[in-house]
């Protein structure tokens, strides 16, 4: 059974820049492409941004494109998603995501992720 373990959420001012933290145990990392998903209170889970297996090849979607990024150290076990010019629509629980495929180009479902971390709130102020 994979775990995830989000850290690094909290209070930010709008323009501000963040690192959420993702570290996974139970599994091997490296078998995984990883993700972040969020959910804004009253909205459906969406889909952030996600790197592939060696992290060779990552996709956003667009609302977050030039602003965020992931990156992963398989040697640590850890994901991470780089947040910067934050705004507040924004304000989200960040999830992180694994899952056994990736495909180039493509965001993800929810039906894609074989395991997902609890969460960590990210709240941008005006």
């Amino acid at each position: 059974q994979v775990q995830l373990v989000e850290s690094g959420g909290g209070l930010v001012q709008a323009g501000g820049s963040l690192r959420l933290s993702c570290t996974t145990s139970g599994g091997t990392f490296s078998s995984y492409a990883m993700g972040w998903f969020r959910q804004a209170s009253g909205k459906a889970r969406e889909f952030v941004t996600a790197i592939s297996w060696s992290g060779g090849s990552t996709y956003s979607a667009d609302s977050v494109k030039g602003r965020f990024s992931i990156s992963r150290d398989n040697a640590k076990n850890t994901v991470y998603l780089q947040m910067n010019s934050l705004k507040p629509e924004d304000t989200a629980v960040y999830y992180c995501a694994a899952s056994q495929i990736y495909y180039s180009g493509i965001g993800w479902s929810r039906y894609d992720v074989d395991y997902w971390g609890k969460g960590a709130l990210v709240t941008v102020s005006s």
